[in-house]
């Protein structure tokens, strides 16, 4: 008799994200190098030099450092923090399944906000995980109260507790009293604070004290930052002995050499994150503006991403993609009447509104503005 998976393989979700499904645009004779993609908040801008030069002198014929040392010595300088409390991994899904592996199983408690990050979930059913879960509504714009929050951690007692800050894919951002609040009501349990978007918020604020004082893990994303997606890099922040656990569970070089070589070479390149950020933030403002004056409900976002009401969001995707444009229909996140967009640069965005215009002119797009 044939071997059978041992965990209920038919009750873990599929994986759906941003960015192209590559099948689809061939089956559409199209390539990813010929839309637009506002699908993702990701950096839209040429990689800076430091990148380039270093890309051109990869020594791939080297196996990987398993640890990551020399980049891992570079984010503690950076961040001001000893390196043994970080741990560098390929993007922050990696760690979150990382996490798991040590303090996940079956029947552990999880909550997770929701509408939010889908790889929580499948994480924790992948393990056996208990999910509950506390729902946003759309009356509140999705927007997770935190006194609201942490008065069910300390009702249900979870051993883990995922939050995602700033939140994908609404882009809110709770303030450091907020995150403290919730922080202080898990104890004991475990605080996985994703800041996977945290460069991409205007003013953000540094959450490193909460390793200190709680038992929390923070995750941060490389990849979005320096439009360097297709290499996955992230780190994860915590406390010594947390980071030692992970550490032996880790695979021998899980970070390939490329991803630590550019991830060296990206710290070093303040200028052009602060440079593009501040255009993509200028391109966001003309997004908004103008989709709301096409008569469209934009909701509010700390971000560089925000969502907006289409009323029919895999039908609106289908319509832009014959356009040439990509944007995330979010029905995957229990969201079918919600796109999420990310900024790219200005004249992409003024593209993109003369082209949502040309088709409401035409009668081919139907606004939902309610």
């Amino acid at each position: 008799m044939p071997l059978k998976p041992e965990i209920d393989i038919e009750n873990i979700p599929l994986s759906r994200h941003g960015g192209p499904d590559y099948a689809e645009l061939q089956a559409q004779g199209l390539g990813a190098d010929e839309i637009l993609d506002f699908s993702v908040c990701c950096n839209p801008y040429p990689l800076p030099a430091e990148i380039t030069h270093c890309l051109k002198k990869l020594p791939v014929h080297l196996y990987p450092d398993s640890d990551s040392t020399e980049l891992k010595n570079e984010i503690a300088r950076k961040l001001g923090i000893d390196s043994s409390r970080i741990l560098v991994g390929s993007g922050t899904t990696e760690l979150i399944r990382l996490l798991a592996l040590v303090f996940f199983k079956k029947g552990r408690r999880v909550l997770l906000f929701q509408p939010t990050y889908s790889e929580y979930e499948v994480t924790a059913r992948i393990f056996g995980a208990e999910i509950n879960r506390f729902q946003g509504t759309a009356a509140r714009d999705f927007h997770l109260e935190a006194a609201e929050f942490a008065r069910l951690i300390r009702e249900s007692r979870p051993e883990v507790v995922f939050l995602c800050n700033p939140n994908n894919p609404t882009g809110q951002y709770l303030s450091r009293e907020e995150i403290e609040m919730i922080s202080a009501a898990c104890g004991e349990s475990l605080l996985i604070l994703d800041e996977a978007y945290h460069s991409f918020v205007t003013n953000p604020w540094s959450s490193i004290s909460l390793l200190d004082t709680s038992n929390t893990v923070i995750l941060r994303s490389m990849t979005k930052d320096y439009a360097i997606a297709g290499l996955r890099l992230g780190y994860m922040l915590a406390r010594e002995e947390i980071i030692h656990a992970i550490r032996r569970v880790c695979p021998p070089w899980h970070v390939n050499i490329a991803a630590q070589k550019v991830g060296l070479a990206a710290l070093a390149a303040d200028k052009y994150l602060m440079t593009s950020l501040k255009k993509m933030r200028k391109s966001k403002q003309i997004l908004v503006k103008n989709l709301s004056a096409l008569g469209f409900r934009v909701l509010p976002s700390a971000t560089s991403f925000f969502l907006v009401r289409v009323g029919d969001a895999a039908e609106f995707r289908r319509l832009l993609l014959k356009q040439g444009f990509l944007v995330r229909d979010c029905s995957s996140f229990g969201l079918p009447e919600y796109i999420r967009i990310g900024a790219r640069t200005v004249p992409e965005s003024y593209l993109f509104i003369w082209t949502l215009a040309k088709l409401k002119e035409k009668g081919e797009l139907k606004i939902d503005g309610n």
